[in-house]
């Protein structure tokens, strides 16, 4: 539900799944598990959970999430909204926070639904960036450019409506050991305009039974 229908169709998912399927399994489908423990105590004799990480990261501290909170979204579940058809569009300029393949997925929906004016912003240096290369690649190649090295300062509200963000100007310095520190620049902030901001910032394990 969060992957989007472009880079994995329906078609291909639903062959891929059979494959396993076909193996002979025993599956239950639409089975709520409600508790790990009554799971453990039905003998299996090994249990496998994996059911990902499916609560997104949030920036709650940073000024004007709250009072721009309509047109501020969390990149998972924006995935998951776009694909069962809750939203079918989104602004003329978006930002998207993030660098890993979530946040290249989130900028590649929004072309797809109405986004003219998309940015990639993230904090760490572009070779640094958890997305994959070809993930990468087919951003750029749909006009959407990586901003690297912007530490997101806050968002800007104006009347109750998003107006954008601003960035704090970093620099990666790296100690002996290779390990990396984002250094303030000195440089004054950058502001980008933006109707809607879309947080691909990383994601937690939620497990709510």
């Amino acid at each position: 539900s969060q992957i989007p229908s472009f880079r994995l169709p329906e078609t291909v998912l639903d062959e891929e799944v059979n494959y396993i399927l076909d193996l002979g399994i025993h599956t239950h489908f639409k089975h709520y598990v409600d508790s790990l423990k009554g799971v453990l105590e039905k003998d299996y004799d090994a249990i496998f959970v994996g059911t990902g990480a499916p609560r997104g990261k949030d920036l709650p501290k940073l000024p004007g999430r709250w009072e721009g909170q309509a047109n501020i979204h969390i990149g998972i579940n924006w995935l998951a909204s776009v694909a069962f058809e809750h939203t079918a569009k989104v602004g003329k300029k978006v930002l998207v926070i993030g660098g890993g393949n979530t946040a290249m997925d989130c900028c590649r929906t929004s072309r797809r639904i109405g986004g003219d004016d998309v940015k990639v912003v993230v904090r760490s240096p572009f070779a640094d960036m958890k997305a994959s290369p070809w993930e990468k690649e087919d951003a750029q190649h749909e006009d959407i450019p990586i901003i690297d090295n912007h530490v997101p300062k806050s968002f800007v509200v104006e009347d109750g409506k998003l107006k954008g963000m601003t960035f704090e100007k970093v620099a990666p310095v790296y100690d002996e050991n290779g390990k990396r520190k984002l250094v303030p620049t000195g440089e004054p902030d950058v502001f980008f305009e933006a109707d809607d901001v879309i947080l691909a910032i990383g994601q937690d394990n939620a497990f709510p039974w």
